[in-house]
């Protein structure tokens, strides 16, 4: 059964190339303690401190926070990007993350030849690499570029790759940045219904977002970061309202 525990989790990133000018002008982080020195005397910005929670199976979970906040880095922590400065992950169960449609990707190799790439290092049969080869192309509409070097793609063609790849089949743990969701209108629909289905299937569901209209459509569950710290933990009902200072009905446009 999946499932995501993270304790005490700290995250920390040099600050190179600082001078007194950029300094001053992040006077705000070293006040909000955001900013501090390692034993080397070397300034480090605190992306994420001490930060507790636990998901399970059938967990929808938003994260929400001002630009900064620390969501995406929580995110590619989480996914194994980044690794914990103190604190630790334990995750159960296989995780498809949606940050960088090109993560994992060679550019050298067709887009069915990256798809293959991916089913072979998953351990997927030859009739499981097949279904999603099909999957994969019916979804993105390459059509003839499919068999075209990725090096050739435009950034929309990388996106709509990346994401069919990414979703052929249900992962168990899905980590996303709202950012996915755009494009043409005819690809953010497509998308959207598919992540739908992924959110419906009792799995585990984080996506980082802006939008409200999202938290209460696909999750059951809402994580408020705050100048690195899990400020708010709970259901959008109790989270949104106090997040964005307004109703709850006014929120999601209840009469």
């Amino acid at each position: 059964m999946p499932s995501i525990t993270v304790k005490n989790l700290s995250i920390s990133f040099p600050l190179y190339h600082e001078n007194t000018r950029s300094l001053r002008k992040m006077a705000h982080l070293f006040v909000s303690g955001r900013l501090k020195q390692d034993q080397h005397k070397k300034i480090l910005v605190q992306s994420l401190r001490d930060i507790n929670f636990t998901l399970k199976q059938g967990d929808r979970v938003g994260l929400v926070g001002q630009n900064g906040a620390g969501k995406t880095t929580l995110l590619r922590t989480m996914a194994g990007i980044y690794e914990p400065i103190t604190g630790h992950i334990r995750i159960e169960g296989n995780i498809s993350t949606l940050l960088d449609p090109t993560v994992g990707m060679n550019f050298n190799l067709t887009g069915r030849e990256n798809v293959q790439l991916k089913c072979s290092i998953n351990g997927y049969s030859k009739q499981q690499t097949k279904e999603i080869e099909k999957n994969v192309e019916d979804f993105s509409e390459l059509g003839t570029y499919l068999d075209l070097p990725v090096r050739t793609y435009s950034s929309g063609m990388q996106l709509r790759l990346g994401f069919g790849l990414t979703t052929a089949i249900d992962p168990q743990i899905l980590m996303m940045d709202e950012w996915f969701l755009t494009g043409d209108a005819g690809f953010i629909l497509k998308a959207t219904k598919r992540i739908e289905h992924i959110a419906q299937n009792s799995q585990i569901l984080v996506i980082s977002t802006h939008s409200a209209e999202i938290i209460a459509k696909w999750c059951n569950r809402v994580l408020w970061l705050d100048q690195g710290f899990l400020k708010m933990d709970g259901t959008p009902e109790e989270v949104l309202p106090i997040y964005l200072n307004k109703p709850y009905e006014e929120i999601v446009g209840k009469d």
